[in-house]
Order: C-alpha cells, then structure tokens, then sequence
C-alpha cells in the first residue's frame, strides 16, 4: 500500500473550504483525508505542529495517523526525522509539502515529493469522481444522520 507523509498545516490553506484561521481545521482536514485514503487506499502520516497542550501526540484515525508536534518544536523537522526513520521502506512513501526544506530532504533521502497544491487538486479528483460519488449514494446514514433526519421530520409535523 502506498504510503503519504503530510505536512497538515502546509496542506489545509490548499484545500478549497479550509482555513488555518478555522477552529476545527484540523478535524476537517483529517476527515477529508480519511475518506481520501479510503477511496485512494493510501495510509498517511499527518504532522501538525503548535499543539499546546500535553496530550497524547499521537493518534490513529483509520488510515491517516496524526502526529501532534508541541508548541517549541517543529513539525518540519519532526517530518524530516521521520523520514530518516524509515529505512529501507522508501519505494512507497511521497512527502506532501510545499515547503523546500522538506521537498529537499525527502528527494536527499530517496522518497517522492509532492506539492501541496497538487496533492490538493488529486484529492479533490478522487473524492469527485464518478466511483466516490456512488459510493456515497450507497453508503447507509449512521444512526446519528437518522436521528437528525427523524428530529427535523418531528419538528415539520409539529406545525
């Protein structure tokens, strides 16, 4: 299975609807990569960094693992040292960033290097596509999307 490395703070300004100013940027980017790697069968590494608080740094959200670098320490350089870590495994793996320092350390090391915003263009391509759009069409509500949908129903014969 091809393998990402992404830089999550690099990538959230190139996704069309997401903003570094949004609160939940992070949530969303890390839904959207979900489903994306889901449809791509991909597994991702996503980096943020400037977490302020003590927390697990850490956590796995079905195919993407996000890594939470703490306030002081870089999410570059944690990136970098990722992938010196890696070893042998290198075939697989592309680092999606924009930034130069991690394109060029990742090339220096032999792993594949994608720019953001082209990442964001595949990203936007595969959840478009014609078998994306279908599978959401079959996909059943959860019992959470059921319960809304019989609330707003209750509420409309309410009147």
């Amino acid at each position: 299975m091809k393998k990402l490395i992404i830089d999550g703070h690099n990538l959230v300004p190139k996704i069309p609807g997401l903003h570094l100013k949004d609160e939940d940027d992070e949530v969303r980017l890390i839904e959207i990569l979900q489903e994306y790697c889901r449809q791509a069968r991909r597994q991702a590494e996503l980096f943020f960094d400037g977490s302020p608080e003590p927390r697990v740094n850490q956590r796995k959200n079905g195919l993407v693992h996000v890594h939470y670098i703490k306030i002081g320490y870089s999410a570059d350089d944690a990136i970098i040292q990722y992938c010196r870590n890696l070893g042998g495994d290198k075939d697989n793996w592309t680092v999606i960033s924009s930034d130069h320092r991690i394109q060029n350390a990742a090339l220096g090391l032999g792993l594949k290097s994608m720019n953001s915003d082209v990442f964001s263009h595949v990203i936007t391509t595969t959840l478009s596509s014609e078998a994306a759009v279908q599978q959401k069409r079959e996909k059943p509500l959860t019992s959470g999307e059921v319960d809304e949908w019989l609330a707003f129903f209750d509420k409309d014969t309410d009147s």
